[in-house]
């Protein structure tokens, strides 16, 4: 008992002492009667920031969102450093990790409003709505009673009403207007994936094709498992498609550049502000060594992307077809700030294996970076391999002698100019969705009219017809696109098909549809094409 009194007798005193130091400096933080004796005072930069924010809170004359000042002046910090190192606020979080993880818990639909109702468009390959049998056409009425259609209820808060906790249940009440029946079906919720292949098929008898979006964390496993299923189908050869990737994580990057070198081989190395280097090399894992390999690139593929071209292109395999690529040679990395935001802050700049680094130059700003990049578009450069500007400063050479530059990008083997204007804008509304929202209306109209085709009867049989051709341009027209239909005539009608096929089969089968009016495709195909002897017939090779 007594050895108790004391402890407490000795304690005591230095715990209230310690609670009245606090008191002084948080009172000190938050009364502003400060003199310039006032314990605990610093005069570091972070307490600068800090002061000011704890001034405009309580003393500013009008209420003043300060987190919103706060988002503002870490933006302005951060635009000051580079123009990769940025800031993910707390709204974004949720769908910025979403995004790069890979997946998130839903239902598992595509989904447009059609009449103020939500429609599916298709179903998500192995989720729960397409185990409950949900199908395309089908229209939800009602979400545990709540009513979804009737009146505009933005996409966003029906995405939320759908999602929820991995493992809940919600009970939908559904319309099959196929079958003329209302039923109601009870799903549970569950990881959706986020794919990152487009596409994956057979772009000819024995070369596979896949279309990458990202690098995510489940990136290399779904690009192995694709390529293993093309390698059963005899694929000995592959089109990696790269276009308008922006890049993602740096290790899924290094893995997939690992699927095509031998081992031992240098996939990049990095290099911090301290001098310290980090290597990376290949591995004896690799599922795709020394096999033809073409990677497509152009002028939005950057970062990741950038990484795995820059990584074959100086070990000398494979080929790089396309045009210039964006140019981001550094490396990030996300931190996070403690209250549900985060930085991604540039902590090293990553060298191809010839030891080029292709970052475009940014000690001008941000601004002046991005419209370096545009003035591609008016220079020249996506029309004419003699227009893009290399430094002879920044030349390398590779182990087989091949001449590669630095200092602005990955320069393609093989280049392959831009389309015109207007197939660049057809193709631009294909990305957004235009075609997507005209073939989805059309299938409104009457699905059961496509119920005799399967895939390959739909592949090798269907064509556009006039009709359908028209009512597309009267679409169109009602947006007041200045583009000369008629002239590209075929490749619209290519268009609406490869949306009918995506929407009834898969975006595997409109990426297939596509391939011909591909100018990349054609000449990988061109160059894949054995030369002949002069003795040799014609050649003859089956496509698949």
């Amino acid at each position: 008992m007594k050895n108790d009194l004391k402890k407490s007798y000795y304690i005591g005193p230095a715990v209230v002492a310690f609670a009245l130091a606090l008191g002084i400096f948080v009172g000190g933080k938050l009364h502003f009667n400060d003199t310039p004796e006032k314990l605990f005072t610093t005069n570091s930069k972070k307490d600068k920031l800090n002061r000011l924010i704890d001034y405009i809170d309580y003393e500013y004359v009008d209420e003043v969102d300060t987190d919103s000042i706060v988002d503002v002046t870490v933006n302005n910090i951060l635009d000051k450093l580079d123009p990769h190192s940025v800031y993910i606020p707390k709204s974004e979080m949720k769908r910025v990790s979403e995004n790069m993880k890979g997946d998130f818990v839903g239902i598992g639909i595509n989904f447009y409003t059609f009449r103020d109702t939500i429609t599916v468009t298709r179903t998500i390959p192995g989720g729960p709505s397409q185990r409950a049998g949900l199908q395309p056409g089908d229209k939800i009425l009602l979400a545990d009673g709540d009513t979804l259609y009737g009146r505009r209820i933005p996409d966003g808060q029906i995405v939320s009403r759908l999602k929820g906790q991995e493992g809940s249940s919600v009970k939908l009440q559904v319309y099959r207007k196929t079958e003329d029946r209302l039923f109601s079906v009870n799903l549970r919720r569950d990881r959706i994936p986020i794919r990152s292949i487009d596409a994956s098929y057979m772009l000819t008898s024995d070369m596979g094709y896949i279309r990458m979006n990202r690098f995510a964390e489940t990136t290399f496993d779904e690009f192995d498992a694709a390529l293993r299923k093309l390698q059963q189908l005899g694929a000995k050869k592959l089109t990696l498609d790269l276009r308008d990737n922006p890049g993602g994580y740096l290790n899924v990057a290094e893995r997939i550049a690992d699927a095509f070198l031998p081992e031992g081989k240098l996939i990049l190395f990095t290099r911090n502000k301290k001098g310290q280097t980090d290597s990376i090399y290949a591995t004896s894992r690799g599922r795709f060594e020394n096999k033809p390999v073409y990677v497509l690139i152009n002028e939005r593929s950057a970062s990741a992307s950038e990484i795995i071209a820059g990584a074959l292109q100086d070990n000398d395999v494979g080929t790089i077809v396309g045009r210039r690529s964006f140019g981001k040679g550094l490396v990030q990395r996300e931190m996070d700030l403690g209250d549900g935001s985060a930085v991604r802050l540039t902590v090293s700049r990553y060298y191809t294996p010839t030891g080029r680094s292709i970052q475009r130059d940014y000690q001008n700003g941000s601004q002046d970076y991005y419209d370096r990049f545009t003035e591609r578009y008016h220079n020249g450069e996506l029309t004419s391999v003699d227009s893009i500007r290399v430094a002879d400063s920044l030349k390398f050479t590779t182990p087989g002698g091949k001449v590669v530059y630095g200092g602005g990008g990955i320069v393609p083997d093989v280049f392959v100019a831009i389309g015109s204007n207007e197939e660049e804008a057809l193709a631009a509304l294909d990305s957004r969705g235009y075609f997507s929202r005209f073939v989805f209306d059309h299938l409104e109209e009457d699905r059961n009219r496509y119920a005799d085709y399967d895939e390959m009867r739909f592949y090798r049989e269907f064509r556009t017809d006039d009709i359908l051709f028209e009512h597309m341009v009267d679409f169109l027209s009602a947006f007041n696109l200045r583009i000369d239909y008629y002239e590209h005539e075929d490749l619209l009608k290519t268009y609406i098909k490869a949306g009918i096929a995506e929407q009834l089969f898969s975006p595997d089968m409109k990426a297939r549809i596509l391939a011909p009016t591909d100018a990349m495709l054609l000449k990988v195909r061109d160059l894949d094409r054995p030369r002949l002897n002069p003795e040799e017939g014609p050649e003859s090779r089956p496509d698949s």
